[in-house]
């Protein structure tokens, strides 16, 4: 039989083991930076929250983040993604293991980042938001354009001084940041906000209240060059579909000819620059004059060529004109014979409407009509009097019908008069009783009201300065009202107000001490003054203030 082995070691549950290994985990690491790939990703749970693992050559470390943290990831995970994830080293009890609880997720390096925008590329072009069919013409001249880009970089100034070259037109200005983690969002909110603006109503100008402008039918999207992660707003899925989703033509001038992003794929037209954006936007003014004036005097020379054209026309047609009597005496013939025949042809049909009617005549004699009419009289007289008898029966049944309704209704009324009248009178008795409750509740509030303030009515005279007072001390304020605690709060010849039980009276500062007044001053009678006795230094007294 073996004996059980003595030992001094504290016994622990598995919950205790789990919490220490927990609080301990979690004081040595805190907050860390991982850098690994997403494996065993599957999507969000159905409760929100994502799990998968974190892995590299060697090792693995499970990973999960809640759903108020995913909704505000900017980056997704994905399989296979290569990302540095931020987060706190916790363990699940579980388990028996420990994870990371991730805050934030970013792409490790610039493949990443090039694997994601192709991915996220491949993605948006497979539900057609990358279509040519879907994209429309710019507008020749637009009346006015919308400029989606930062106020104060060099990129507005570019495309007002390129537009003001070419052909001036009214532009609109959204002001945006084109890098942050902002960024997106205020881009998207950009381009729905410029299509959320009405058709037909001019917008008014902040400068004056005649200046208006109308809903931009161009919008332009710019930002001057950099590198991928600066121009990674861009490539934003919710700036995409708002592009693409936009009833405005928009162009995108994004970074340099070389910079592509994902909003140049989805904008009806992708300029190199911003400044290609705005040559594209609009035409040049000179040339436009150039060709129109051009158009006018070809357009001048082809009406008189025209017109020369036509009236040799007219003359040649003028000289082949026949003379009036030969175009019509083939008409006046072609009329003449027309007439006699209308004439044989209107006997023929009359002679035969005569015959006609006479065989219809014949045929109503025998129909006898006035005998049909009586015996359609004596069949009307009969359904009448049907009739009247049903009409008679049926009032008499409904006239005792409304007799039967009658007597109900009025048993009915007397039986709620009844208990309407009963229900008055419990009311009546149930108000009696509230009322007198009512009435001893106020009595003992008031009272238990008159002995609180009775109460504090004699803490106040107990703890008030005015009982300090009746002892025989005194108040001294200064000219404001002040009360003054030290003598070296007080200056000479200032006026002091003295409180004393029975009122106030006032009085002024004098510096002169007691020892240099002359010994004539003192009053007669008056006792001299002791010498100071060494006593022993009496507690000072609280302040009253």
């Amino acid at each position: 039989m073996s004996t059980p082995l003595v030992t001094n070691n504290t016994e622990l549950t598995v919950s205790e083991l789990s919490a220490a290994l927990k609080r301990t985990l979690e004081d040595r690491f805190g907050t860390v930076r991982l850098r690994g790939e997403i494996s065993n990703y599957r999507g969000p749970h159905s409760s929100g929250h994502a799990y998968f693992c974190l892995k590299d050559q060697t090792a693995r470390i499970d990973a999960v983040i809640w759903k108020t943290t995913f909704m505000r990831l900017k980056v997704k995970p994905e399989e296979g993604l290569e990302v540095i994830a931020t987060g706190k080293i916790t363990t699940f009890a579980g388990k028996s293991s420990y994870q990371i609880v991730i805050e934030a997720i970013e792409p490790a390096g610039l493949g990443a980042l090039m694997a994601l925008f192709e991915a996220r590329r491949r993605q948006l072009a497979s539900e057609g938001l990358f279509d040519e069919d879907r994209k429309r013409p710019l507008p020749f001249l637009p009346r006015t354009i919308g400029v989606i880009t930062s106020p104060t970089g060099a990129v507005i100034r570019d495309i007002l001084h390129r537009i003001s070259e070419r052909f001036p037109r009214p532009v609109l200005l959204w002001p945006v940041r084109v890098q942050g983690e902002t960024a997106a969002a205020e881009v998207t909110a950009a381009i729905t906000g410029f299509n959320a603006l009405p058709v037909s109503a001019p917008l008014r100008g902040p400068l004056s209240s005649e200046t208006s402008l109308l809903r931009p039918d161009l919008l332009i999207v710019a930002r001057g060059g950099g590198s991928l992660e600066d121009l990674w707003a861009f490539n934003e899925e919710n700036v995409v579909r708002a592009a693409a989703a936009s009833e405005i033509p928009l162009i995108a001038a994004i970074g340099h000819e070389t910079d592509w992003t994902l909003i140049d794929y989805a904008a009806d037209l992708r300029a190199p620059t911003p400044t290609g954006a705005a040559e594209k936007a609009v035409p040049v003014r000179a040339d436009l004059l150039t060709s129109v004036n051009d158009l006018q005097r070809r357009n001048a020379g082809a009406i008189f060529r025209v017109l020369d054209r036509r009236r040799s026309d007219l003359r040649a047609l003028v000289r082949g004109l026949p003379q009036a009597d030969a175009l019509f005496a083939a008409p006046r013939q072609r009329l003449d014979r027309a007439s006699a025949r209308l004439t044989t042809t209107c006997l023929r049909m009359l002679d035969q409407r005569s015959l006609t009617l006479g065989r219809l005549a014949h045929r109503l004699s025998r129909q006898a009509p006035h005998a049909s009419l009586a015996r359609m009289a004596q069949r009307l007289d009969a359904r009448g009097r049907d009739l009247r008898r049903a009409s008679a029966l049926l009032q008499e049944r409904r006239r005792q019908k409304l007799d039967h309704l009658g007597g109900r209704l009025t048993q009915g009324l007397t039986l709620g008069l009844r208990l309407e009248r009963d229900r008055i009178q419990n009311r009546r008795q149930q108000l009696g009783t509230l009322e007198i409750r009512l009435q001893s509740a106020i009595s003992r509030r008031l009272e238990q009201r008159h002995t609180r303030l009775a109460a504090l009515d004699q803490l106040i005279r107990s703890l008030g300065y005015k009982s300090v007072l009746a002892r025989g001390f005194a108040l001294v304020r200064d000219e404001r009202g002040i009360p003054l605690r030290r003598a070296t709060d007080v200056t000479d010849g200032a006026i002091l107000t003295l409180e004393f039980a029975d009122g106030n009276r006032q009085a002024i500062a004098n510096a002169v001490s007691s020892s240099t007044i002359p010994p004539t001053e003192i009053a007669a009678g008056q006792p001299k003054p002791r010498k100071p006795t060494r006593t022993a230094k009496k507690p000072k007294q609280e302040e009253l203030f």
